[in-house]
């Protein structure tokens, strides 16, 4: 089915200042209907969660309706969705509760091609518990993960690893390498916030499976996904009193009834992106998620062309499946000296690392990084040709 990317534009206000926005894979932007629900939810009576009064009524229907929209989502449990600040913190949260049962002579497996939220949680609390650190490199030419069974081992307890690189767009094959993590014991963590807003999901093949529903038109904050079982196994430091149900054992103090009432909106407008298709909310994603996927993938061969073809471009991340997201770099110019140009002319195109610091340096970057190009769904062709345009005054 086609992908009706000037319909999609009309939904989002911020397009109005007139920007080429290739800043996505920092944080999207807002469809009204997102805005409106935080608002609406703002504005209704609210309680702490319960079932005496509307107050309380209506923020345990947010709560429970925004759990079933992430399972929806990434095709897993309702009753394994934790709410966060953000997925830092929940992998922060997580990586101290799991290492309460490690100690020394344990391992843990980081990869280079990960955001550092998926790579120093682990590496701090492995020091905290005495375990070790083994780290799972990637071919700068490639792009693609080495193999991971040589680094596994009877002592190994957690493999984190990148759904999608935020730097890089690489897309290691998740399923084959979780299958093989499982068959050698160990869990798997996976950072799943550069790959959800672009792809359809199916984290079930992951023990954790956190994301950001800002990255997909959403509010600022966090989602972790795990069987409920799992989840029962675990127990975080928390307050006396506070429940210690599952998933609420792991979500401390009141959560933000407006930003999940507005997680929920960014889930059902991703389900609309495929128009008039019919079935349950989770089918729906999958269709308009397949569309998104191949009109983002169209318009990433086309941009990906057009730089190669100009002199002094040079292209990062060569991987055979990848996200929408280009790095490249400009002879002769910093990136944040590249990403200031653009802006003058209003295409945000932003530099750096991204707190893929790992990746960046190992491609030979070092901390500076280079400039990024996310694509969204709200990118158009003349996006593209601005961006273009934009290049090639810096390199004649």
């Amino acid at each position: 089915m086609g992908f009706d990317v000037e319909t999609v534009r009309q939904q989002f206000p911020a397009l109005s200042e007139g920007a080429a926005h290739f800043d996505g894979p920092g944080g999207s932007q807002t469809p009204q209907v997102v805005a409106d629900a935080v608002a609406a939810t703002m504005v209704a009576a609210l309680a702490n969660r319960g079932q005496l009064t509307a107050a309380e009524r209506r923020a345990d229907e947010i709560v429970v309706g925004a759990r079933q929209a992430m399972a929806d989502l990434l095709g897993t449990d309702p009753g394994g969705i934790v709410f966060g600040r953000s997925m830092t913190q929940l992998t922060y949260d997580f990586a101290r509760t799991l290492a309460k049962d490690w100690a020394p002579g344990d391992e843990v497996i980081v990869t280079r091609l990960d955001h550092d939220a998926n790579i120093r949680p682990w590496v701090q609390a492995a020091e905290a518990a005495g375990a070790a650190v083994r780290w799972l490199e990637f071919d700068p030419t490639t792009s693609e993960l080495d193999d991971i069974t040589p680094l596994l081992s009877d002592r190994t307890r957690l493999v984190a690893v990148t759904g999608a690189s935020n730097l890089i767009g690489t897309r290691p094959d998740l399923q084959a390498l979780a299958s093989i993590v499982h068959d050698a014991g160990a869990l798997v963590f996976v950072d799943g916030v550069h790959l959800t807003p672009h792809a359809p999901v199916d984290a079930g093949f992951a023990d954790f499976y956190a994301c950001s529903p800002y990255k997909f038109f959403g509010p600022h904050c966090g989602v972790l996904s795990a069987a409920p079982a799992l989840l029962d196994r675990l127990h975080p430091d928390k307050l006396l009193p506070a429940t210690d149900a599952v998933p609420e054992r792991f979500e401390f103090g009141t959560l933000p009834y407006e930003l999940l009432a507005g997680t929920t909106a960014a889930v059902d407008f991703i389900a609309s992106l495929g128009g008039e298709a019919s079935g349950s909310r989770r089918e729906r994603l999958l269709t308009s998620l397949a569309a998104l996927e191949s009109y983002e993938d169209d318009l990433r061969a086309d941009l990906e062309n057009r730089l190669a073809a100009i002199d002094g471009i040079t292209l990062h991340g060569h991987a055979q499946r990848r996200t929408p997201t280009l790095l490249f770099s400009v002879a002769g110019w910093e990136p944040r000296a590249v990403a200031a140009k653009l802006a003058e002319s209003g295409v945000n195109a932003p530099g750096g690392s991204f707190y893929a610091l790992e990746a960046s340096r190992h491609l030979g970057l070092g901390d500076a990084g280079g400039v990024r190009a996310g694509l969204a769904p709200y990118t158009n062709q003349s996006d593209v040709d601005r961006l273009v345009e934009g290049i090639k005054t810096l390199t004649v």
